[in-house]
């Protein structure tokens, strides 16, 4: 039986090793696009004569719409690591997993406070500019 599961195991190394690699490329394609786009918002921004104080409220709004997809990256980076921790589960890879996920995760936990906040600004703006 357990002959049964490392010859299963080892035929599907090489399709989990693609799809680690198909993560790693969504991941790194999502952050570009997110780039891409709050670059374009950028701008757009700077292009309109607004006054400073305005134009700084919706960089913040376009730096945290950014965060939003270094966030996305950096889950789909996480899936990818444990799923590789699993199928070569040495020491190291399990050491380096919880480095990374670590390291990730307070730069997911700070981007998310950035976003929140951005977004409260946002709805203050909002509220504002309807009284």
């Amino acid at each position: 039986m357990h002959d049964l599961a490392q010859t299963i195991m080892n035929d599907l190394i090489p399709f989990f090793d693609l799809f680690i690699l198909a993560l790693n490329v969504f991941s790194i394609a999502i952050l570009v696009w997110g780039v891409i786009v709050a670059g374009i918002d950028f701008v757009k921004s700077e292009r309109t004569n607004r006054n400073r104080i305005v134009m700084t409220r919706q960089n913040n709004f376009i730096k945290s719409f950014l965060g939003s997809y270094i966030l996305l990256s950096l889950e789909i980076l996480i899936a990818a690591d444990i799923i590789e921790s699993i199928i070569k589960p040495t020491f190291q890879d399990i050491l380096k997993l919880a480095i990374l996920v670590v390291i990730r995760t307070v730069i997911s936990y700070f981007l998310h406070k950035e976003i929140e906040d951005a977004l409260k600004d946002k709805e203050v703006e909002i509220e504002s500019a309807k009284k």
